[in-house]
């Protein structure tokens, strides 16, 4: 197990060097050597994403994996693909970014108030990580949420919902009750802090109108309230 860091920069080097599961690091490697077609000349990043984003950051976004050939491609969470597309575009309406894009390392976007992250660190085949390798990247989300001074949670998806809740419990050492169920826009308290569900943003759910920008950014303007910012004009 990785020695405890005492700043998000010491976590971010200890997630980085990784390599406890076999079958993440082989595909995210193999990704990174064949590639996509339309991505031949990147030197894709290949090793687990590190969170993004303000280190005094009150919202915490918290999202599945990397994909293939966004996150692990441009070793940014949430950047290079359309999922990301969605996330920042609401991020910066409600002036939790500084542009509405995400498209590499270097493009000049930063958050306020705001980080990024997820329970799965590698991207995973299928965007299916197994319930062990969930477990593995537990301690890494759970100090990152002891390093931040968070008080709103939106998980991007069931997976993250179910993964913050666990997280929750075991840095308070109790279990929620009753238990919180996933639903699209539900808020629930978890002492001092919000957890918010969202549907995510992947092109399943966006192009089928599963999840449409109505309803996604209803959510950040829950998160924003609760945070008593608001929405960018």
């Amino acid at each position: 197990m990785a020695r405890t860091a005492g700043t998000l920069e010491e976590l971010r080097n200890e997630v980085v060097r990784c390599r406890l599961c076999l079958r993440l690091v082989a595909y995210r490697e193999r990704v990174a050597q064949e590639k996509r077609r339309a991505f031949q000349d990147w030197q894709y990043w290949g090793k687990p994403v590190p969170g993004f984003g303000d280190p005094r950051a009150r919202l915490l976004v918290v999202g599945l994996a990397p994909a293939a050939h966004g996150g692990n491609r441009t070793g940014r969470i949430f950047t290079g693909d359309r999922s990301g597309d969605w996330l920042y575009r609401v991020l910066y309406k409600f002036g939790f970014a500084n542009q509405p894009t995400s498209t590499h390392n270097g493009d000049g976007l930063e958050l306020h108030d705001a980080y990024v992250t997820a329970v799965v660190r590698c991207a995973p085949p299928a965007n299916k990580p197994t319930p062990e390798e969930i477990r593995n990247c537990r301690p890494f989300f759970r100090r990152e949420w002891d390093l931040l001074p968070v008080q709103v949670v939106v998980a991007l998806g069931e997976v993250a919902f179910r993964g913050v809740i666990a997280t929750w419990e075991e840095r308070h050492g109790q279990k929620v009750h009753p238990r919180p169920r996933f639903s699209h826009g539900a808020v629930y308290r978890l002492n001092d802090t919000h957890l918010l569900a969202s549907y995510h943003p992947s092109q399943r759910n966006t192009q089928t109108g599963f999840l449409t920008e109505a309803m996604f950014e209803s959510v950040f303007a829950k998160a924003a309230r609760l945070l008593g910012r608001a929405r960018r004009s």
